[in-house]
């Protein structure tokens, strides 16, 4: 097996730990046969590499054995973005296609309990792939060496990836961005997903504009009103487990 080092942000505060503690507190009360979880969104850039990636390492330090595979095959980030790989990195494409072992896609972390299949080069039929007795015997092979196998999928709402590979998952959670994603919109994916038998075990809420004057964030800044740039991400997470963008404090006029 081979290792690679993940990225640990230091910037993140004891409440954005704890939020990650509420998100998987929430994962462990599914039930007991929720193994293998799908992490999509409707289109891209809302999250979910980042929830994945977090909720994979949270799952890790509460001494579960956890395997997250990196399943965007058509516009992954985790390799480049969150671990110290350089140069090609051997993944899920190449296992799939039968270029390369298990044993050559599967990375162990410097956390004990977790490990990693990247997403691999991009292939020219990744829905084909994805939708093949390979990747459904990977999964069934996997949940019998880990506890939780975390899978972060392509947006639903553009391509049809994450339906396919629904159908070898035990749940979803969906990651929506408020304000940017329509209520009918996220409608569709989520019956998208349950068209592939899919339990939906809830969405995670992204971008919540926390500085509107509704009730909601009048109590939130009341009670969590401290925040925590993500490196990188431009966004925190508030103590229910949402992914929102970082609070902009109104400027002083000079």
């Amino acid at each position: 097996m081979k290792t690679t080092f993940v990225h640990e942000n230091d910037k993140f505060s004891y409440y954005v730990k704890e939020a990650f503690k509420t998100l998987r507190t929430n994962f462990l009360f599914s039930g007991s046969d929720i193994k293998t979880v799908l992490i999509t969104s409707c289109v891209k850039n809302e999250g979910k590499s980042t929830v994945s990636l977090e909720l994979s390492k949270s799952l890790s330090l509460s001494e579960k054995k956890v395997l997250l595979i990196d399943a965007d095959l058509r516009k992954s980030v985790l390799s480049t973005k969150y671990t110290d790989n350089e140069g090609e990195v051997l993944g899920l494409s190449e296992y799939l296609s039968a270029q390369a072992t298990i044993e050559d896609v599967l990375y162990s972390t410097q956390l004990e309990n977790l490990d990693i299949i990247f997403a691999g080069a991009v292939p020219p039929n990744p829905v084909e792939l994805l939708g093949s007795s390979k990747f459904g015997e990977l999964i069934k092979e996997m949940r019998e060496k880990y506890d939780y196998i975390i899978v972060d999928a392509a947006p639903l709402g553009a391509v049809i990836d994450a339906s396919v590979i629904s159908t070898f998952c035990d749940g979803a959670a969906i990651v929506i961005s408020s304000n940017e994603i329509g209520y009918r919109f996220a409608k569709e994916v989520k019956q998208q997903l349950e068209k592939g038998g899919c339990k939906i075990l809830g969405a995670i809420l992204n971008r919540v504009p926390t500085k509107s004057s509704s009730y909601y964030s009048r109590y939130y800044r009341k009670y969590y009103g401290k925040y925590t740039r993500s490196s990188g991400y431009g966004k925190y997470i508030n103590t229910y487990g949402d992914v929102v963008d970082e609070y902009s404090q109104p400027k002083k006029k000079k």
